[in-house]
């Protein structure tokens, strides 16, 4: 029978090595071919959200929306501080156009809407666009 876990492929900034990873309630991922840790960036849905948010490293979950302009500005920046703590921060991606219960379960009345989890629990909220340094600023106490 096949694994359910979802899988996601990271690509290794440092080899460029795809690695296929699926969710870890501990431990962060690393390349198989270079072992350095991969920057993890991963989308979730209803179905696949509550293991994709159980990872011993900070998770901040990312309400977004194709059409969202502020959405289009804050997932780069998302993705280099993934980068740039690759092993100690998941970007859990939902787009809430599909996926409406987490929308109305952590109260996106506006988007973007950035939750920061610990051990599955909310622990901080960013809401609206912000620049890297502010960004980076609020999630340091966390990383």
């Amino acid at each position: 029978m096949a694994d359910p876990r979802p899988i996601s492929i990271l690509t290794c900034a440092n080899c460029g090595a795809k690695n296929r990873i699926g969710p870890s309630e501990r431990g962060a991922p690393h390349c198989g071919k270079c072992g350095k840790p991969l920057a993890w960036v991963v989308d979730a849905n209803e179905s696949t959200f509550e293991v994709e948010t159980k990872a011993a490293p900070t998770v901040v979950l990312d309400l977004w929306a194709p059409w969202c302009g502020p959405c289009r500005f804050v997932s780069p920046i998302l993705e280099e501080l993934a980068q740039e703590h690759a092993g100690k921060l998941k970007i859990v991606k939902v787009n809430v156009d599909e996926n409406q219960g987490l929308a109305v379960r952590f109260d996106a009345m506006s988007i973007p809407t950035m939750v920061v989890l610990r051990d599955g629990k909310p622990v901080d909220r960013i809401v609206g666009a912000l620049p890297k340094p502010q960004l980076s600023a609020r999630l340091a106490p966390y990383i």
